[in-house]
């Protein structure tokens, strides 16, 4: 494998949402509480970064956080797949109207208001299903050109809706930002699959393309097998590469935002390029412990994002 194999940025339609769509003002304060809710149980250091927002933008991330956290669970959770796939299918069915302005679900509201409140394109919120449908039995990608779409619609398509939130330069267009943006996304993702290779592999999730692993001879039943310990680590090493890659062509977004939008993606670009960083220094060893970014990184990316935000950087 080699870099050549990137592959030409998904371009979705995306329809816009009804201008008059009915909308009931007091349930979205509501709405938003909840949302915030769900976004501090989740555990994760997004609402870290949220903090480099102004309040506006901060609640609109947490309704958008909140969508995909629900959405991600309903794919997670315990029982037969095809339990799962129905509840996936009501969700999506429960979107629709919620963008509509009939709401089934807390977080509903908000989101639904956000989405009007920043223009966001739908398509990327029902991409998100999409991607999140694909989790529900084992997987196993054969090819990068297979892997890409799934990259794009479990990360890309979030990162798009997060920059119409975080907002861009005077003078710059969302054309001018999409095709680094969609770069970012597949960045992450690639960094997230090599990170949780174990742990996938237990779930019957290969994501790594099987042609790929043939032709380094490196297929996932010797991954930890110390005799092909050298193919592993080439074939680590490869798609390493092409992460670094792709995270070139996403440097690109960040100048291009507004200065609190430069200022998160800044955080959230520089602690997942740490991750991939920590795998190649930790040798590729991905299955002893969790990979996990030091703190002392964690702290800088978050110091240098509000130097951005101040305009001192």
């Amino acid at each position: 494998m080699n870099v050549e194999h990137l592959v030409t940025p998904v371009r979705p339609s995306a329809p816009a949402v009804p201008r008059g769509a009915p909308r009931t003002a007091p349930l979205i304060p509501r709405s938003f509480q909840a949302c915030r809710a769900i976004t501090a149980a989740a555990n994760s250091s997004f609402p870290l970064a949220f903090r480099l927002l102004c309040p506006a933008k901060r609640r609109a991330m947490n309704a958008l956080y909140a969508y995909m956290r629900v959405t991600d669970d309903l794919a997670d959770e315990d029982g037969a797949v095809e339990a799962k796939r129905a509840k996936l299918a009501a969700w999506r069915v429960s979107l629709k109207a919620a963008l509509g302005g009939a709401f089934t679900h807390p977080v509903h509201p908000a989101l639904a208001e956000t989405v009007r409140r920043y223009d966001i394109p739908p398509q990327y919120l029902f991409d998100a299903i999409d991607g999140m449908e694909t989790d529900l039995g084992p997987v196993r990608m054969q090819t990068f050109s297979e892997l890409y779409p799934y990259c794009y619609r479990v990360a890309s398509a979030v990162g798009l809706a997060c920059v119409r939130i975080w907002g861009i330069r005077p003078g710059v267009t969302f054309s001018d930002t999409d095709q680094p943006a969609e770069a970012v996304g597949i960045a992450f993702q690639l960094t997230n699959i090599l990170r949780d290779l174990a742990e996938d592999y237990a779930r019957e999730r290969v994501y790594l393309p099987a042609d790929e692993l043939a032709r380094s001879g490196c297929p996932p039943e010797l991954w930890r097998d110390p005799g092909n310990a050298a193919n592993f680590r080439a074939m680590m090493q490869a798609q390493v590469t092409r992460a670094r890659e792709y995270y070139r062509r996403g440097a690109a977004l960040l100048p291009l935002l507004s200065r609190e939008g430069w200022a998160i993606c800044h955080m959230m670009f520089n602690s997942y390029r740490a991750l991939l960083d920590e795998i190649e220094r930790r040798g590729y060893d991905v299955f002893t412990a969790r990979v996990r970014v030091p703190k002392w990184r964690k702290v800088a990316a978050f110091g240098s994002g509000y130097l951005i935000k101040w305009g001192v950087v």
